[in-house]
This record gives C-alpha cells, sequence and structure tokens, in this order.
C-alpha cells in the first residue's frame, strides 16, 4: 500500500488547512502555541470532515492553455465592462434583451461548470441554467444583435479552448 492514498484521506487538501491555520492566526491576531494549535486542529478538522462535499480534483490536459484562457476571460471582462457601459448609457431603450439556448459539446462537469462561469462573469452575459440533459446552457444576454454570432462566439473563445484544458 502506498503511502500517499492514505496520505490524502487523512489530510485532504493540504493548501485549504494551511489557508484556514494561516486564517485563524490572523483572525485571533495572536501566533501563541495554543492558537496554532486550534488552528492545526481546524485546519485539519474542516477539510477531512467535508471532504465528501469536494468535487474531484479537475486533471488538465493542457494546463499552458489554461493560462491563455484566464487572459482572454480577463480581456474580455475588460471590454464587456466598456461596451455595457456605453450601450447603456448612450440610449436604454434599445437595448434587446433576450435568452439563448446554447448548445453544448462538453461532457466534463468542471469543464460546463467553468464554461457557465466564465459566461457569467463578462457583463451582459449570465448564464440562468442548464437543461436537465445537460445539452442546453441557458443563457441571458443584455443586448442581442445575432443569436448565431454570439453562439459562435462562445464556442470559439470558451468553449474550444476548455475543452483542450479539461477534457
Amino acid at each position: 500500500m502506498t503511502l500517499m492514498p492514505q496520505l490524502t484521506h487523512w489530510w485532504p487538501r493540504p493548501h485549504f488547512s494551511l489557508f484556514l491555520l494561516v486564517l485563524w492566526l490572523l483572525l485571533v491576531n495572536s501566533i501563541s502555541p495554543g492558537q496554532v494549535l486550534i488552528g492545526a486542529v481546524l485546519g485539519w478538522l474542516i477539510p477531512f470532515s467535508t471532504q465528501q462535499f469536494w468535487p474531484e480534483r479537475p486533471h488538465l490536459h493542457n494546463p499552458g492553455r489554461l493560462l491563455l484562457y484566464m487572459l482572454r476571460l480577463l480581456v474580455d471582462i475588460l471590454r464587456s465592462n466598456l461596451s455595457v457601459a456605453r450601450l447603456i448609457l448612450r440610449d436604454p431603450d434599445t437595448l434587446t434583451p433576450a435568452f439563448v439556448r446554447y448548445p453544448l459539446s462538453l461532457t466534463n462537469e468542471f469543464a460546463i461548470t467553468m464554461l457557465a462561469s466564465s459566461i457569467s462573469l463578462t457583463p451582459g452575459t449570465v448564464s440562468a441554467g442548464l437543461s436537465p440533459d445537460r445539452a442546453y446552457l441557458l443563457v441571458h444576454v443584455l443586448h442581442l444583435d445575432d443569436e448565431d454570432e454570439l453562439i459562435e462566439q462562445i464556442r470559439e473563445r470558451y468553449e474550444t479552448p476548455l475543452r483542450e484544458i479539461l477534457e
């Protein structure tokens, strides 16, 4: 029997445990041995008792692509902020909000969650729901010019890179 599976069972999230320890010490504003012990116990107990609720860690097939994806998302968030501000400040009466059914080709739950979160993070769009069969993502758009163009943009900018990274 190897040590790693046993260690991950008894200490499931070491980085989170360390974070909880540091957070505890910052909250109590003391580094006394008693507070370090309490923080260490909490840092072990909370992840251990909640490990069944944590999703499995995703396997990254292309980690370098993840950094590019995050940079693209950041740029899209900034651009969308400017576009939404421009739309609202010019003439809010010309907005054409709509719901769009976005057809999903992703199968990995974590990838679908990342896609829905990415859509919601960009101003002007919100992922509003997932169909029970996971075939469609319902997206609310603040201003829709062309539904097919929006679907293609989401597929090209978000879904395809997520497939390369996570599936």
